[in-house]
């Protein structure tokens, strides 16, 4: 006596990496950006010498999480892409938005934060410590990328969990 199961999958493996890293990292990036940040700024140490160096510390790490977050969501979205566990109209949309992750945190990791950096470095240590006016366009700058990176990741953290559902 044999018994047929007809048990199959109906997710994908890489359907949970994508929303576990997507969640992680968006999650990781809400803490940083409301939390830790926030809590430097009010604290006093931004008109410190040592911030630009504690900063870049910082952000040099988390960059760097950003890339290879933003590295296995692409990978994850375009293997799924090649099965058939998505739907063909979630496909195009899902490898635009997390090519365009993966493009804020390269803008982030390899542009923004060594441009703080070398704007905010105190290099007399005479002088008085005070914010460079270009730095209040580089924040604005980081928030907006930021907020697109929000924005986005939500995006494709919706559709991957209904996908999943």
């Amino acid at each position: 006596m044999t018994a047929v199961s007809n048990l199959q999958l109906k997710t994908s493996p890489w359907q949970t990496i994508v929303l576990l890293t997507l969640s992680l990292w968006l999650g990781a990036s809400l803490i940083l950006d409301w939390v830790i940040m926030p809590s430097l700024y009010v604290s006093g140490m931004m008109t410190q010498a040592g911030f630009t160096s504690a900063g870049y510390l910082i952000f040099w790490n988390f960059n760097r999480i950003e890339l290879v977050a933003a590295a296995v969501v692409l990978t994850g979205v375009l293997a799924l892409n090649k099965t058939a566990f998505v739907s063909n109209s979630w496909r195009r949309g899902a490898v635009i938005l997390s090519g365009m992750m993966l493009a804020v945190a390269l803008t982030n990791a390899y542009f923004l934060t060594p441009q703080m950096c070398a704007t905010g470095v105190q290099l007399n240590l005479f002088e008085a410590v005070e914010v460079p006016s270009t730095m209040n366009n580089l924040h604005v700058a980081y928030w907006l990328l930021e907020a697109i990176k929000l924005a986005i990741g939500g995006t494709l953290l919706g559709w991957c969990f209904r996908q999943q559902a």
